[in-house]
């Protein structure tokens, strides 16, 4: 199967377990790998038998700055379900939502949640 790869994406959001989180908010990355078959777009040359990752991040970044979750499961969630939803060329995906900077006293990498989700 082949995969479109959108690497970090940066987004500002307000999400979090705590108020101030959702007050203040802060900067997410968010990468998709998503399969789906590219044969037809690179032997044609043919945007419409693809996905236009342009689209995908327009549509990540509304998800991710005008939505508020406790979890970052859950924003990974609802961008897993609402791509599925969208384009029915997609066969399978992984979600990655990374807090860079989570509440913490301690002084870290950030934390990462990995979803995959397929077509039943």
């Amino acid at each position: 199967m082949d995969r479109m790869v959108l690497h970090r994406m940066e987004y500002y959001g307000y999400h979090g377990v705590f108020a101030e989180e959702r007050k203040l908010g802060q900067r997410y990355y968010i990468d998709l790998e998503i399969d789906m078959d590219l044969g037809e777009a690179g032997r044609n040359d043919d945007l419409s038998k693809t996905i236009n990752y342009a689209e995908i991040h327009e549509l990540v970044k509304q998800m991710v700055e005008n939505t508020s979750f406790q979890l970052i499961e859950a924003l990974g969630e609802h961008i897993a379900s609402s791509l599925l939803d969208t384009y029915t060329i997609i066969n399978a995906l992984t979600v990655k939502v990374t807090k860079p900077h989570p509440p913490f006293d301690i002084h870290f990498g950030g934390v990462t949640v990995e979803l995959r989700r397929s077509r039943k």
